[in-house]
C-alpha cells in the first residue's frame, strides 16, 4: 500500500459522523450492546465507566431530550439504542422508549459506578426479563471488545481487530515528520478525499444553525449579532471564532443533528473543520484545495492526539484540533513546510494549558479560542513570526515540540485532572 493510501484510510477511519457528545454516547453504544445480546426488557442498569468518560458525560446534553448524566445516555442507549450503528446509536432518542428510560433513571434503577482509571472505558450490564447482557467499549468510543449474554460469551475482540488495524496506521502515522505527512498529503488524489467535503457540509449545517438562532449559551450567535454591531470584527479571525463556537453551541445543547467527528470527538472535528472552512470561505478557496487542506487537519489532529492521548487533561479541541486547523489553514493559503510547522508552535505556545472540564455548553467559549487561535497562528507564521524554540515547551523541532505537548497531558497532568473532576463532583453535589 502506497503511503498516500495509508493516510486515506487512516482517514475513513479517523472521520465519521456522530450524534451527540462521543461520552454519553460510548454509554449508550455499550448499553444498546448489552440489550441486542441478551434481548428482552430492561429492568434494572449497572455501568462502570473511567474518569474521563464520567467527567464529559455528566453536563453536556444528549440529542432528544433535555436531560444530561452518565445514567440517562445509559438508559436512552438500553431502551432506544440502536446497536450497530456506532456514533449514532441514539438517532432514536427522543421518541419510542425514552418515557420508559428515564423511568428506569427516575426510579433508581440506573447505577453509575466511577472507576479509579483513565481513558475511555465502559462497562455496562442490563437486565431485562430475559437475563442479563453485557458489553465492554474501552480504549476507543466504538471499540467493543466484550459482549456477553447470561455470562456466556457472545464477542470478545471482535471489533478490536479493526481497532487495532486502526492503531497500526495511527503508530505509522506517528512515526512520520510533519514534513512527510505535508508532502504526502499533497500526492492524494482529489477523488479519494473529497468525500472529506461532506464534514464541511454537515458542520457547516449545524454551525449556520447556531449563528442564526442562540442555542446554549448563544455564543457564535452573540458574537455574530456583535459582529452586526460593528463591535466585533467580522475578519477571518471573529468569522472563524463564531462559527465554531456557534457549531459547538448546537451540539452541546443536545440538538439532534450529526457532526463529522475526528480523532472520536465531535468537538475535535468541528475544531477541526470550521475554522479551515471559514479562511476557505473568506478567500475564496476551490473544493480541491479545501479539501487537501481537511486531509491535513485531521491527520495532524490524530497525530497529536496520538501523544496527549484519546481523552486528556488538556483541552483536545485546543491542543489537538487547534493545531491541525491552523497547519492546514496555512496550508491551504500557500505557507510553505517551515511556516506550516511554525503555525503549529505558535498554537502549541499559546493554547497549552487550556483544561478540559467536561463536555457542557460552555465548550463553546474553547473551540472559539481554539479557532481564533488557529487562525492567528496561521498568519503570523506566513509572516515570519513563529515562537522560537528556546520558548518553554516549544522546541526547535516541531515533532519534540508535539512530544513535549504530550507529556503535558500526561504524565504531567494526571494529578490536575484528578482535581478538575474532584471539584466537578463537589459541584453538582452542592447544586
Amino acid at each position: 500500500m502506497s503511503d498516500y493510501k495509508k493516510l486515506v484510510e487512516l482517514l475513513k477511519k479517523e472521520v465519521t459522523p456522530a450524534l451527540g457528545c462521543t461520552e454519553p454516547v460510548a454509554v449508550a453504544l455499550a448499553a444498546a450492546n448489552a440489550v441486542q445480546a441478551v434481548g428482552g426488557q430492561p429492568d434494572e442498569i449497572y455501568v462502570k465507566v473511567s474518569t474521563n468518560i464520567y467527567k464529559n458525560a455528566m453536563a453536556v446534553g444528549i440529542p432528544g431530550i433535555d436531560r444530561v448524566g452518565t445514567d440517562v445516555a445509559a438508559a436512552l442507549g438500553a431502551m432506544t439504542g440502536q446497536a450497530d450503528k456506532g456514533l449514532e446509536v441514539l438517532d432514536n432518542a427522543g421518541g419510542e422508549g425514552t418515557g420508559k428510560a428515564l423511568e428506569l433513571v427516575d426510579s433508581g434503577k440506573v447505577h453509575v459506578e466511577l472507576l479509579d482509571r483513565t481513558g475511555v472505558y465502559v462497562d455496562c450490564q442490563v437486565d431485562t426479563d430475559k437475563g442479563r447482557g453485557r458489553c465492554v467499549v474501552e480504549d476507543g468510543h466504538t471499540n467493543i471488545v466484550l459482549v456477553e449474554a447470561n455470562g456466556e460469551i457472545l464477542r470478545r475482540g471482535e471489533k478490536l481487530d479493526k481497532q487495532s488495524a486502526s492503531e497500526e496506521l495511527n503508530k505509522w502515522l506517528k512515526e512520520r515528520k510533519i514534513s512527510e505527512i505535508l508532502d504526502m498529503v499533497k500526492d492524494i488524489p482529489y477523488d479519494e478525499i473529497e468525500f472529506l467535503l461532506e464534514g464541511r457540509d454537515m458542520n457547516l449545517n449545524i454551525a449556520n444553525m447556531g449563528l442564526k438562532d442562540k442555542i446554549g449559551m448563544g455564543i457564535g450567535y452573540t458574537t455574530g449579532k456583535l459582529m452586526e454591531k460593528g463591535i466585533m470584527s467580522n475578519d477571518w479571525t471573529g468569522y472563524a471564532a463564531a462559527l465554531t463556537a456557534a457549531g459547538a453551541d448546537v451540539r452541546m445543547a443536545g440538538i439532534k443533528m450529526p457532526v463529522m467527528s475526528s480523532a472520536g470527538s465531535g468537538n475535535h472535528g468541528l475544531t477541526a473543520i470550521l475554522p479551515v472552512v471559514a479562511v476557505a470561505e473568506k478567500n475564496g478557496i476551490d473544493d480541491q484545495r479545501l479539501a487537501r487542506a481537511l486531509a491535513l487537519s485531521h491527520l495532524i489532529t490524530v497525530y497529536v492526539k496520538s501523544y496527549t492521548g484519546k481523552l486528556s487533561p488538556l483541552c483536545g479541541c485546543a491542543v489537538a484540533a487547534g493545531i491541525g486547523a491552523s497547519s492546514a489553514i496555512a496550508f491551504m493559503l500557500g505557507a510553505g513546510n517551515g511556516q506550516i510547522e511554525g503555525a503549529i508552535k505558535n498554537v502549541v505556545a499559546n493554547v497549552t494549558g487550556l483544561i478540559c472540564d467536561g463536555g457542557k455548553v460552555g465548550c463553546a467559549l474553547k473551540l472559539s479560542t481554539a479557532a481564533y487561535a488557529a487562525v492567528q497562528s496561521a498568519i503570523l507564521a506566513m509572516e515570519g513570526s513563529i515562537v522560537p524554540g528556546d520558548n518553554g515547551i516549544v522546541h526547535s523541532s516541531v515533532e519534540r515540540t508535539i512530544q513535549n505537548l504530550g507529556k503535558i497531558s500526561y504524565p504531567g497532568m494526571m494529578e490536575t485532572d484528578s482535581v478538575i473532576l474532584n471539584v466537578m463532583l463537589e459541584n453538582n453535589a452542592a447544586r
